[in-house]
């Protein structure tokens, strides 16, 4: 099916042509301007937009002032949602992006997890509930990967084991929390810079430490000042480094499931942070 006959399953009618987007990892994206404005049509598997879209309604309905493209239409193996076209951000978007993913954390419950399983881009993510946030961080993150790293043969016995030991030893510094919403997958290109202000995209939500979001978005860039003037408004925990390393253990390992050997120093580098006992 094309972007269009998408669109016109949907009895929408597009505008103009269809305009491919680069970025997409699970899918092919196009921008299409149609009579009910501009639009962005998704093709990938049926499962993953599924979840993708269930993610992007409980981003907009946690009403944290940050922007959410809204659901036109899902199909079998289609996406339809507002397309936001993108700008340079400015000091106050930071800001704004700061202040937003604060709110957005503050929504919390006792359960970490999610009521289904989505995806960490193709990685299938276990969202099974715990209200022990130790315990789902043990069972559904670090180890459910770190198994799936040894099996492929990208993980060796010695740094297998060491990731077995943290995972064990989480009770002994970590405590227990609140569950926030996440966005669950905020590395810097899935946040969306628009005319009309900072917006989340491509989420793969559930409930867990806050912090999750934060070090996935230093994982890879460093956000502006500005961001964490306006997210860590009451000073970072004393602890940051050592959580940092933590939550970030989970998308390097997924890394290194998904792209092979060139992560393997980060997941060792991470645990050597992180105590065992």
């Amino acid at each position: 099916m094309t972007p269009l006959e998408t669109l016109q399953a949907l009895d929408i009618r597009a505008t103009g042509e269809a305009r491919p987007l680069s970025g997409g990892d699970i899918g092919r994206v196009w921008h299409v301007p149609t009579e009910h404005g501009e639009l962005l049509v998704k093709h990938a598997d049926s499962d993953a937009l599924s979840a993708e879209a269930e993610g992007l309604e409980a981003l907009r309905d946690a009403a944290s002032g940050l922007l959410v493209p809204e659901v036109v239409g899902l199909l079998e193996g289609a996406l339809v949602m507002t397309f936001l076209p993108p700008t340079r951000p400015s000091k106050a978007d930071q800001q704004r992006l700061g202040e937003g993913l604060r709110k957005l954390h503050d929504h919390t419950v006792d359960e970490h997890g999610w009521h289904r399983d989505n995806f960490a881009g193709t990685t299938p993510q276990i969202n099974t509930p715990n209200n022990d946030g130790r315990v789902f961080q043990r069972e559904q993150r670090i180890m459910a990967l770190a198994r799936r790293c040894r099996d492929q043969g990208r993980l060796d016995a010695a740094l297998y084991e060491r990731l077995e030991r943290i995972a064990h030893a989480l009770e002994s510094w970590l405590p227990n929390a609140p569950a926030s919403l996440l966005h669950g997958d905020l590395w810097s290109g899935n946040v969306h810079f628009s005319d009309k202000g900072p917006a989340l995209i491509d989420p793969a939500v559930y409930r867990h430490y806050r912090d999750v979001d934060i070090a996935m978005l230093e994982l890879f860039g460093t956000p502006d000042a500005a961001f964490f003037e306006a997210y860590w408004n009451a000073g970072a925990p004393d602890d940051w480094p050592r959580r940092r390393a933590l939550f970030q253990l989970y998308p390097l390992l997924n890394h290194l499931h998904l792209f092979g050997g060139a992560y393997l120093s980060g997941v060792r580098a991470a645990a050597e942070r992180l105590p065992e006992r």
